[in-house]
């Protein structure tokens, strides 16, 4: 890759402010306000999030994945619990989330406990989902290695002949959802000149502490 190139890739951010005097006392409000302009700015995706966790070797890993759920307990997505995100998670329930937004400017990060959360209310998510993507939950043996996509295929084929029949798929006992409770949130806006505004809530002893951090 050409350095000089990297090093002239830049923009400058001028969009909107995020000032202490406009943050509500609660940051669910403010992230809700935020993923309601993204929605309504027709960005792509807007429910997609970074989610990093840490296996027992101490390894940060990260990946993609799409919020389905969120109040103020805390954002919930699906997946597998045998996936190496499930695994890590078994072994250390901390992680961190990561909204970014570019055409807003914005970033919201997100740290806290993960947990699961009740199989009724997988249960009924997942009879929300397409029978292709039911089926394939239940095909995709998630983050084994596979001898190809042969192989993949295969094991689809052969959920789809088994619940052709079926009125509907139950969902697997090995599939469900995970809420992060967070601890501390922080929320980013870019501004001219890399002087971006920086908002935190930190939870301390049930109360939300607001905090301006330096860019």
């Amino acid at each position: 890759m050409n350095r000089d190139h990297l090093h002239h890739l830049r923009k400058d951010y001028a969009q909107a402010v995020l000032l202490e005097a406009a943050a509500p006392a609660s940051p669910f409000t403010l992230f809700k306000t935020w993923f309601e302009q993204a929605l309504a700015a027709q960005i792509p995706e807007p429910n997609a999030m970074t989610l990093a966790t840490v296996g027992s070797d101490l390894r940060p890993s990260t990946r993609i994945v799409l919020i389905k759920e969120c109040d103020e307990r805390g954002p919930v997505w699906f997946t597998h619990y045998n996936s190496r995100k499930g695994q890590q998670l078994a072994g250390n329930p901390q992680a961190a989330l990561q909204f970014h937004w570019v055409e807003l400017e914005r970033v919201v990060r997100m740290e806290g406990r993960v947990e699961k959360i009740a199989a009724a209310d997988s249960d009924a998510y997942f009879a929300t989902r397409p029978k292709g993507s039911q089926t394939g939950a239940w095909a995709s043996p998630q983050s084994q290695v596979l001898q190809g996509r042969v192989d993949l295929d295969a094991k689809v084929q052969a959920q789809a002949a088994h619940f052709a029949g079926a009125d509907s798929v139950p969902r697997p006992d090995t599939w469900g959802g995970y809420r992060l409770v967070p601890d501390y949130w922080e929320f980013w806006q870019g501004r001219p000149s890399r002087l971006h505004d920086r908002l935190s809530y930190r939870l301390q002893a049930g109360q939300w502490q607001l905090a301006r951090l330096a860019p």
